[in-house]
C-alpha cells in the first residue's frame, strides 16, 4: 500500500508523513531537503537554478516510487513526483523563471517517466491558506526558505487547487489543515481516523 502526502510549501507534509507511519508501524519516505545539492542555489537565484532543481527531484522522486513498489512494504510518501510536473516546474515556467526550452524538455521527460510508474493507492491533499503555510515557514526556520514570497505562495495555492480538482489518477482525501495542529494528539487522531476509513476501503 502506497499513500502519498501532497501540500504546498510549510502545509505541514513532513510531519504528518512522520506521525502517521510511527502511528500506523508504516515506512516513511521523506522529501530529499537536506542533501538537495540545488536548494540553497536555487532561493538566491531561480531563473538560473530552476531546471536544475526540478531535474534533481523529478529524478529522485521517481526513484523513491520504484523504490517503494519494489520494497512492497506499507509506505508513506512525503510529496509526489506530480506535484513537481503540474505546480512547480509549470509555475517557474509562467513567472519566467524557466524557459520555454527547459520546460518543454523537463515535460517530455516527466512524460515518460510517468508512463513507467503507479500512482499512490491514496492520496492526502494538505489544504492550507497562505496565512497559514507563512507561519508554519516561519516556525521551521529553515534559512534557505526566508526569501520565499508570499505571491509565490499564492500562485502555488491555487496550482495545487486546479491539480486537486481534476485529480483521477486514484483515491483523494482532502485535509483542511488551518485549524489543525498534527501535533495535538486529538488532531492527529481526526486524520487518522479519516486515513484509516479510505484505507479500509482499499483492501
Amino acid at each position: 500500500m502506497h499513500l502519498a502526502i501532497a501540500g504546498n510549501i510549510g502545509s505541514g507534509k513532513t510531519t504528518l508523513t512522520r506521525l502517521m507511519a510511527k502511528h500506523m508501524g508504516w515506512k516513511p519516505r521523506y522529501e530529499d531537503v537536506d542533501n538537495n545539492p540545488y536548494l540553497h542555489s536555487f532561493y538566491d537565484d531561480m531563473q538560473r537554478w530552476s531546471f536544475n532543481l526540478q531535474i534533481y527531484f523529478l529524478n529522485s522522486r521517481f526513484r523513491q516510487v520504484v523504490e517503494i513498489r519494489k520494497s512492497g512494504q506499507n509506505t508513506i510518501q512525503d510529496r509526489t513526483i506530480y506535484e513537481d510536473a503540474y505546480i512547480f516546474a509549470p509555475n517557474l515556467h509562467s513567472m519566467n523563471l524557466m524557459s520555454t526550452r527547459d520546460f518543454e524538455n523537463y515535460s517530455d521527460l516527466f512524460e515518460l517517466m510517468s508512463s513507467f510508474i503507479d500512482p499512490p493507492d491514496l492520496l492526502i491533499y494538505l489544504r492550507a491558506s497562505v496565512s497559514t503555510l507563512v507561519e508554519q515557514i516561519q516556525s521551521r526556520g529553515r534559512e534557505y526558505e526566508e526569501s520565499i514570497r508570499l505571491d509565490y505562495l499564492k500562485l502555488l495555492n491555487e496550482r495545487y487547487e486546479n491539480w486537486i480538482s481534476g485529480y483521477k489518477l486514484g483515491k483523494l482525501l482532502i485535509v483542511d489543515i488551518d485549524n489543525l495542529d498534527f501535533k495535538k494528539p486529538e488532531d492527529l487522531g481526526v486524520v487518522i481516523e479519516k486515513v484509516n476509513a479510505e484505507v479500509h476501503g482499499l483492501f
